[in-house]
């Protein structure tokens, strides 16, 4: 099997951008208690080569599908870190057949005082994530 980060050409991208959800997230008692907002971006890597020219939903990876888990998950999930939540995404969307790469960013705004949004924006393969997302959730 070929590495996923060798390529001779560069992959494309999809993305979701902006997905605001609510779910359980954070270290203080009163947070336990409460769904937050989180806002998430998501840039999926992949080669939509075939699919720009058949103009087929089954040669590409399927946005909706991926926002469809995505909100599944994270509006049902409890995490004490953005760092959790976000890996856990990131292994939702690499499940997706034709992921090479995924760029996962989680904010929850409002998060200290002064700023927008604190959050984390990792980046992900195929090989890195050692389980399926239902081994580990």
């Amino acid at each position: 099997m070929t590495d996923p980060r060798a390529t001779d050409r560069p992959l494309d991208r999809i993305q979701i951008i902006g997905l605001r959800l609510n779910c359980v997230i954070g270290l203080n008692e009163w947070e336990r208690l409460v769904q937050q907002e989180v806002v998430i971006d998501i840039t999926v890597h992949a080669d939509t080569r075939r699919a720009g020219v058949t103009d087929e939903v089954a040669e590409t990876v399927n946005y909706r599908t991926v926002n469809k888990k995505v909100i599944e998950h994270v509006t049902g999930s409890q995490y004490k870190l953005v760092e959790a939540l976000a890996e856990n995404v990131a292994r939702l969307c690499l499940a997706e057949p034709g992921v090479r790469r995924v760029d996962v960013s989680v904010r929850k705004p409002r998060a200290v005082r002064h700023a927008d949004s604190v959050g984390v924006e990792i980046t992900r393969f195929p090989d890195e994530t050692g389980s399926r997302p239902e081994e580990r959730l």
